[in-house]
């Protein structure tokens, strides 16, 4: 009859929801500005915006250092061409006061660049750690069910941390850097024309050299950072409580040790690539540098002889000294672009997890709820995991729980009835269909009010290394020790807990390796009386646990369930008799349905599912 009603009524206008599930796959295609590497780094330079008051003092701050630092050279001809020659002693010690002056005041000043600049780019690297964090928390389930943590955790820590180096250096780099280029080539030229033609008639060619250096390093640096990302999935795999017991109890602990080797092998060889790209090149720009000076010796000797004008030796000398405060700041703007070059690869890396698309997204304008009373409905709901799937995982459910009521699902594995329950929560969107609480589409409801409206408790009990305290107060964070006492004794777990040495400081351990797989259950069962949810989602809670394990915890979640809106997934079916409705699904949709008794008089599959479920509950040994 429900589902009679459902097809007269109109269609909804908000029943198609595909794009709600485009983020099932972690595939990423950058938008089209951000294809060319000129958008990229206008993205970057976005990422410092909110510092640009900071920057400008630190802009102010280098060019005031180059100045200091160009005034150097030009004492120092007045040292070797006036003071010293004309025996001017009291310009001498004048000159000479100035330039340790100005070695005084550059030092400050790049104390001062260093400390704003870090400053700037920690507060960029924390800004980008948030935002990922913070994307990634709003992803779908789907997202995190076909990516490997180990991923996620190099995506934060390897990528990011990487870029420290650039985002904390390079800014202050390149303007202090590229105002020492201009300064100094300005005042070569108020020197001598021609020895600064010389000296930047090679310019051109190191700078080609340092731009194919960093094409090959940014391709070398995103494939050791893939690398990175493997090696990590696979600690995080093997090295966690249940991998190191798979991996002991299989035998293959020497297998994952050779594993990681080989992986940890390919990283060297990228790692020796990427510090070797290009280092010859480098390294003959380092040597053409190095011997500069001696061709301006060479150049002004010849120049000379040929009967040209001659130069000072004080004019010589400073223009030297100036030539090498040039190429210095010319080698650190050339490694730098190799370096950005570098980076944009971890950029590249960052930028795909932040434009993936949030398909559980809260509306603009969502519904807050006041009071949930509880009343759930299915209208018409079909649910896909790829929207281009043949056929989907759910399709044409119909089922209204009134607030307080009871619902079972039952069905064979594979069935969907997991899927189902996870509806309700948005842990996934429905492809077509709606999903409401007290009338109104989860969709439409704000995040707050859904987590405070529905509970779950799965058979895949999640707890925190911490202590049994702080894993409860995470539904609760200002619960009082009684109202901890309270919800562990409704949960039949606060008799257990009193007897450890520690109480309620216990630390769980690792995932909860310290309790037993009924403890855990209780544990998860507490917390969420905590939480205190009008809509209970119970999904095969007791299906890994022994008979007298069972019992207990079916006790507590008895106290749970009590005057709330249930839904139960059970594959021990001894735990839904009892329900006010119990439906029965089959690849994907609603075969049967009714109350116990109603079920058995059918003699259908429910029934041939309790036999089932009865006879394996007799060949089941004892203890």
């Amino acid at each position: 009859m429900l589902g009679k009603a459902a097809a007269s009524r109109p269609a909804d206008p908000r029943v198609s929801r595909k794009e709600s599930m485009r983020d099932h796959e972690p595939r990423w295609e950058p938008p089209a500005a951000d294809r060319d590497e000129p958008a990229q780094v206008r993205r970057i330079l976005r990422l410092f915006r909110p510092y640009r008051g900071r920057l400008a003092l630190v802009g102010l701050l280098v060019a005031a250092s180059s100045l200091v630092t160009v005034a150097s050279p030009f004492m120092l001809r007045e040292v070797l061409d006036t003071a010293i020659p004309q025996g001017r002693t009291g310009l001498l010690t004048l000159l000479v006061c100035g330039m340790i002056v100005a070695a005084v005041v550059n030092s400050i000043f790049g104390v001062l660049q260093t400390l704003i600049s870090t400053t700037v780019g920690q507060r960029v690297m924390h800004d980008l750690r948030t935002a990922v964090y913070d994307r990634l928390q709003r992803m779908s389930l789907a997202f995190f069910t076909r990516t490997r943590t180990g991923e996620v955790q190099s995506r934060i820590a390897n990528d990011i941390g990487g870029m420290q180096a650039t985002v904390t250096s390079t800014a202050t780099s390149l303007v202090s850097n590229l105002t020492s280029v201009i300064a100094s080539i300005v005042a070569m030229l108020a020197l001598d024309w021609r020895l600064t033609a010389v000296s930047l008639c090679l310019l051109p060619v190191f700078v080609w050299i340092s731009r194919r250096v960093g094409r090959e390093r940014k391709r070398i640096t995103s494939q050791r950072q893939k690398q990175m990302a493997a090696m990590a999935a696979l600690v995080t795999e093997s090295l966690s409580v249940s991998g190191i017991l798979l991996g002991r109890t299989m035998g293959r602990s020497d297998s994952l040790t050779a594993d990681f080797t080989r992986e940890s092998e390919r990283l060297v060889d990228l790692e020796v690539r990427s510090s070797m790209a290009g280092r010859w090149r480098m390294a003959t720009i380092g040597i053409v540098m190095a011997a500069m000076p001696a061709v301006i010796y060479w150049t002004a000797g010849m120049a000379l002889q040929g009967g040209g004008s001659g130069v000072s030796i004080g004019t010589l000398v400073a223009f030297v000294s100036l030539q090498q405060g040039l190429f210095r700041p010319t080698v650190s703007l050339l490694s730098t672009g190799v370096q950005m070059q570098t980076s944009l690869a971890l950029f590249h890396r960052i930028f795909e997890y932040l434009d993936l698309p949030v398909g559980i997204a809260e509306p603009d304008q969502p519904v807050r709820l006041g009071t949930v009373r509880g009343d759930v409905r299915f209208e018409d709901v079909s649910f896909a995991y790829d929207p281009d799937a043949a056929e989907p995982a759910l399709r044409g459910i119909d089922v209204t729980v009134p607030a307080g009521g009871s619902l079972a699902v039952v069905g064979p594995t594979g069935s969907g009835k997991s899927t189902l329950s996870y509806l309700v929560p948005r842990l996934y969107d429905v492809t077509a269909g709606r999903v409401l609480i007290d009338g109104v589409d989860v969709r439409d409801l704000s995040f707050d009010t859904l987590a405070n409206a529905v509970g779950v408790v799965s058979q895949e009990t999640y707890l925190f290394h911490a202590s049994v305290a702080d894993n409860l107060r995470f539904a609760k964070p200002d619960a009082t020790d009684e109202e901890l006492r309270a919800a562990a004794e409704a949960a039949q777990i606060h008799e257990h807990i009193a007897s450890l040495p520690d109480g309620y400081d216990t630390l769980v351990g690792e995932r909860g390796y310290r309790f037993s797989g009924g403890e855990k259950q209780r544990l998860a069962i507490a917390r969420t009386i905590l939480r205190d949810p009008p809509v209970l989602i119970l999904d095969e809670a007791t299906s890994a646990l022994d008979t007298r394990t069972e019992y207990a915890v079916q006790r507590a979640i008895d106290a749970l369930a009590a005057n709330r809106t249930t839904i139960t997934i059970a594959h021990r079916l001894s735990t839904v008799r009892d329900a006010d409705q119990i439906v029965v699904l089959a690849d994907g949709h609603i075969v049967e349905r009714g109350t116990h008794e109603e079920l058995m008089l059918k003699q259908g599959r429910y029934a041939a599912l309790i036999r089932g479920d009865d006879e394996a509950s007799v060949a089941m040994p004892a203890g």
